[in-house]
């Protein structure tokens, strides 16, 4: 059992310099894929890959020691995607050889295409569903046209993945298993896609008290539901509540237009794209409250990572956020009223605040490596069984 390789598919877009290196600003880097050679000898990583004369400011490395990335062309939304959607196939579909353990992560367009060919082909394939494309492309959660067709599609394409599947991995502990079950006879686990080293916990809590909230997530679409966010700063009868939002995307204006129209921009600062580990973390530990106000979520590592920060924290009742706070601490999402009382509530309760940030902390070393590691490695080698037994089989019929 020498020689094997894994493939798996991710909805990332990665840079390519012309000495053949990738690179990403925002995860997943190169350490991301150690988690894959737990099990197998080399990573192939299909992506979408655009070239570039350099390595972005802030930028790591992708590929390198067992790990390669299979270029996919680049796009970006479905119009862009449906405009390549024959070259993008063409790529996904001759990613896998026929003796390669597949690990799809999914919802993904490249992981339907992934898993389609091999099933047509009679060969076994793994998945890690990492998010919920029902409440992806619900209402509001997505601008675009052809949102209720997407939503239909990528929901059914889900479930079929999830039922004909021979291993499924979900993050969540039971909300996406409800959703999106595996077969009958499928090797089914439950793990992140977090993995929290040691430097990301801290070490005490930091006393309440103070008036700074902060958010992270992409803003390339509304689903992050920051937009609820600002209008609930707005909302705040507390003038001197701050927010920091970490990470950026083509809505960043139109939220800056947002802030400035509620009376707010002196008070809203966007951060833009922070490398992942220290420099996030340092914001975080600048903060009073982390606020997730999303639309969709399939678990929420942005809260995870906040939550070992010892942060009180406020998110939306979706997805696995549930999972992660207490009642308390959820609100509907895309109600900038519900949520502006929550954090006006906890920011003017230190004791709570305290209280809040010590359980959250003690919630998420459930996310520390040493616990999570095993529980992959398993599922990886199981999905590694699986390939072998099948490869056996094609040797035992010729």
């Amino acid at each position: 059992m020498t020689g094997s390789r894994v493939v798996v598919s991710v909805e990332a877009r990665f840079d390519r310099t012309p000495d053949g290196k990738v690179w990403s600003r925002t995860p997943p880097t190169r350490s991301f894929w150690d988690r894959y050679l737990t099990a197998f000898d080399t990573v192939r990583v299909v992506a979408r890959v655009r070239d570039v004369p350099a390595p972005p400011a802030g930028a790591a490395r992708v590929d390198g020691d067992g790990v390669e990335v299979w270029p996919v062309p680049w796009y970006v939304g479905p119009a862009r995607f449906a405009a390549r959607a024959a070259a993008v196939r063409r790529a996904v579909v001759g990613a896998a050889g026929a003796g390669d353990a597949v690990v799809a992560r999914v919802p993904s367009a490249l992981g339907a295409m992934l898993t389609r060919s091999r099933h047509r082909a009679g060969r076994p394939y793994a998945l890690e569903v990492v998010g919920d494309p029902d409440t992806v492309f619900a209402p509001g959660a997505v601008r675009h046209p052809l949102r209720p067709a997407l939503r239909w599609w990528y929901t059914r394409r889900l479930r079929w993945m999830c039922r004909t599947a021979a291993a499924v991995a979900y993050v969540t502990d039971h909300v996406l298993q409800a959703r999106y079950p595996a077969g009958a006879g499928a090797v089914t686990a439950s793990y992140s896609s977090v993995e929290l080293p040691a430097a990301a916990f801290a070490d005490r809590v930091r006393a309440g008290g103070g008036r700074r909230l902060v958010s992270v997530g992409s803003l390339d679409q509304p689903y992050k539901g920051i937009d609820t966010l600002v209008e609930a700063l707005a909302l705040l009868p507390d003038r001197e509540v701050s927010l920091l939002h970490v990470g950026d995307g083509r809505h960043r204006a139109a939220l800056a237009r947002l802030a400035a129209e509620r009376g707010v921009a002196d008070r809203v600062r966007f951060a833009g794209t922070v490398p992942a580990g220290a420099p996030v973390r340092a914001l975080l530990d600048g903060a009073d409250l982390f606020v997730m106000p999303s639309r969709t979520e399939g678990q929420g590592r942005a809260l995870i990572e906040a939550m070992a920060r010892g942060l009180p924290a406020v998110g939306s009742d979706v997805g696995g956020i549930p999972e992660l706070l207490d009642p308390p601490f959820l609100v509907p999402p895309g109600r900038p009223d519900a949520l502006a009382h929550r954090i006006a509530d906890l920011l003017g309760d230190e004791a709570r605040c305290q209280a809040a940030a010590e359980r959250n902390l003690r919630r998420a070393r459930d996310f520390a490596a040493d616990r999570l590691t095993p529980r992959r490695t398993s599922f990886y080698r199981a999905v590694r069984a699986t390939v072998d037994a099948s490869r056996d089989d094609d040797l035992a019929i010729r």
